[in-house]
């Protein structure tokens, strides 16, 4: 693209003000300014739409106007109740007069009053200073203003400034995605009873605290997405985790429980069962069918359990909405963005769809909250019990896109720049959330986001919580080297999680590993997010003088969740082994000489962490790595690190992965289940006795 030096400034100065940074500093301190291309791609999409730079001067001109013609702000934050000073935009040459003004609290009460303008103090020669009069309650509290023939509306976000911390006691708890649970009574991926009865071994151990991958809403027929990071929605469940057997339907209603007793049905089980990776479009069939015999007899017999399924749907408006959008796809087989122009544009009737498929959906969506609201009091028995996934987005064809069209971005994608790992950086494939947007209508989809995990989860984990300050936009057609940094408004986030946090006591955990600007963690420290650490990500051969006086890590502070790695790491044998170098030179992300350099350096954090082993520790051959795993896990559970979670396929040696970022069909992601069912793993005298060791070191803290 060939610009004049006028139209660079006109596009600089309006990603300036539409909050699009026309330069970082990469993982390498390296500056990198962003392409022209790419800068007018994005700022299209936030003020836009239009066709090339002889359209930027337009659009400027219409930024400044609308900037200029807000009365205030569309959010303001009341930290701890106490008002913020609202800049008032009286304009220039305008009669000013009296300022009228009416607060509608979250409760229902009204607050009014009238200011003279001129009487408030100046911040420029056409901006007020307002100070609402009372403290506010917490809440989300809207703000009407009347100005000379000119009204405003904003939301007033009323906070405290850190979310829930808990007692303070040291948390410990256990990690493995609920798909690769594996049970004696299990269907071929695990559920809600068989993760209910997890969370109450590890009680009986002492830990408060599971921890599982996002169990929302997919798409696991027609499209097929097996990814819990691309759910079809981050406002509803899957029913995949349902448990059949536990519903009253599985006896009250005949059909159903001829079928759960077939010899056809046993035997798919068991099939499904023996496999070694999920197949979630034949378990989902199973279940489907099972459910499907149950919803009839349901919708057909009048009783309490109606009553609470339509006192539920009254108390979530989606609801119905979101069950004719799946029965949709159900007949159509394809998603939303090949339907009808009037389906895609979200009006739906119910010759659209099948009744059938309209209450299965009403159904199970009710009856997975009630198993996991059941699962989630059962696990608060030592602590606060299920610790929840919350992705960054939403596949594309996803109900929250098609419902919610104007909040998203639907030309660009979600990413990351250019990295040490991902040389020509990442697409993600999902569009992001446009902050203006979001701001316009007070983050109700946020808030419905969170109450939606909140409702049960003692901890909440962020997907890539630099998404409260920016996310990397990437438009389509371009390479992900091409993004842009789109700044987010992160104290108007922080009081959302804050306020969300603590209403439903619930702490709230930041992903922010890789290459986190020093701002974002500032901010979560100031407002009580708990960060990640990661030992894998942390160990680095120092020497004597290394962070922590270790000569590995530094030592882990104490307002994060701890770890050895996570879903997207080797597992620690995987890790102490190398067989991660390896597939990852074969898979084309390093070449011949990066793999040696990594295999050098794993070599002398081996020598270094058999080093650090206490006297009578040391063995030799795999004793060597077991010795170090139980190390590394007793040096975090000594440390002053709120929550530690224990992955348990590292404590019999698993060393395959859960998931190789930046792969799909290469390798089996989120399928692969647990080598060890849980009979047997429960009963393990090794595992059984590193958690209870975990446990004393713990609560000695």
């Amino acid at each position: 693209m060939i610009a004049l030096a006028d139209e660079l400034e006109d596009l600089r100065e309006l990603a300036r003000l539409c909050g699009v940074q026309t330069s970082y500093n990469d993982v390498f301190g390296r500056h990198v300014e962003a392409p022209p291309e790419s800068l007018l791609a994005v700022l299209s999409a936030l003020a836009g739409p239009f066709d090339g730079m002889a359209d930027v001067a337009g659009a400027l001109a219409a930024r400044r106007e609308e900037l200029a013609a807000r009365l205030v702000e569309p959010v303001m934050v009341a930290w701890h109740g106490e008002s913020p000073r609202l800049a008032l935009r009286i304009g220039a040459g305008r009669e000013h007069g009296a300022l009228s003004c009416h607060l509608d609290l979250e409760g229902g009460e009204r607050r009014a009053w009238a200011v003279d303008v001129d009487d408030l103090p100046a911040a420029a020669p056409e901006v007020r200073l307002l100070t609402l009069p009372e403290t506010l309650p917490p809440g989300y509290h809207t703000l009407h203003l009347e100005l000379g023939g000119r009204a405003a509306r904003a939301t007033v976000i009323s906070a405290p400034e850190r979310a829930y911390l808990g007692d303070g006691r040291p948390l410990w708890g256990v990690f493995l995605p609920l798909y690769a649970l594996r049970t004696a009574r299990g269907w071929g991926a695990g559920d809600l009873s068989d993760l209910a009865t997890l969370a109450a071994w590890t009680a009986e151990l002492g830990g408060g605290v599971v921890a599982t991958l996002p169990m929302l809403a997919g798409f696991l027929d027609e499209p097929y997405e097996p990814s819990p990071y691309a759910p079809a929605s981050r406002l509803f469940w899957n029913e995949l985790y349902l448990d059949p057997r536990k519903l009253p339907e599985a006896t009250l209603c005949p059909a159903a429980q001829r079928l759960l007793e077939s010899t056809e049905v046993q035997e798919e089980i068991e099939a499904l069962a023996a496999m070694r990776l999920v197949d979630y479009p034949r378990l989902l069939t199973l279940k489907r069918r099972i459910l499907e015999e149950m919803a009839p007899w349901f919708f057909a017999h009048a009783g309490p359990r109606r009553d609470e399924l339509e006192s539920f749907a009254a108390s979530r408006p989606a609801l119905p909405t979101y069950a004719a959008f799946r029965a949709v796809g159900d007949r159509r087989g394809e998603t939303w963005q090949t339907w009808p122009e009037r389906l895609r544009e979200g009006s739906l009737a119910p010759a659209d769809y099948d009744e059938g498929d309209y209450r299965y959906h009403l159904l199970v969506q009710w009856a997975t909250d009630q198993q996991m609201g059941e699962m989630a009091r059962q696990a608060r028995r030592q602590g606060p019990g299920l610790y929840l996934d919350l992705p960054l987005g939403v596949h594309g064809g996803s109900y929250d896109i098609w419902r919610e069209r104007d909040l998203f971005a639907a030309t660009m994608s979600a990413g990351a720049p250019p990295d040490t790992f991902f040389t020509r950086g990442q697409k993600w494939g999902f569009p992001p959330l446009v902050p203006e947007r979001l701001r316009e209508r007070g983050y109700d989809h946020l808030v419905d986001c969170l109450r939606h995990h909140l409702r049960h989860a003692g901890l909440l984990r962020m997907d890539h919580v630099m998404q409260l300050h920016r996310l990397f936009w990437v438009p389509d057609g371009m390479e992900a080297r091409d993004g842009v940094y789109v700044r987010y408004p992160a104290e108007e986030l922080y009081a959302v999680l804050a306020l969300e946090s603590q209403r439903h006591q619930a702490m709230i955990v930041g992903e922010n590993l890789g290459t986190v600007p020093p701002e974002v963690n500032e901010a979560m420290q100031r407002h009580g997010v708990l960060g990640m650490y990661v030992m894998q990500y942390e160990l680095a051969p120092g020497g004597p003088d290394a962070p922590g006086g270790s000569g590995l890590t530094r030592e882990p502070p104490p307002l994060v969740a701890a770890s050895l790695n996570t879903h997207d790491m080797p597992t620690f044998r995987g890790f102490w082994e190398g067989r991660d170098v390896e597939e990852l030179e074969q898979l084309g992300f390093f070449d011949g000489e990066q793999a040696r350099a990594e295999c050098a350096r794993r070599a002398a954090l081996r020598e270094l962490l058999a080093a650090a082993l206490p006297a009578g520790r040391h063995g030799g051959g795999k004793d060597l790595c077991l010795a170090v795993l139980h190390d590394r896990l007793e040096h975090l559970a000594r440390s002053g690190a709120r929550l530690l979670v224990i992955n348990l396929e590292d404590l019999w040696g698993e060393t395959l992965p859960q998931n190789v970022p930046g792969t799909r069909d290469e390798r089996p992601n989120w399928r692969r289940k647990a080598r060890l069912a849980f009979e047997e793993f429960s009963v393990r005298g090794d595992v059984v006795e590193t958690l209870r060791r975990i446990d004393e070191l713990r609560r000695r803290l």
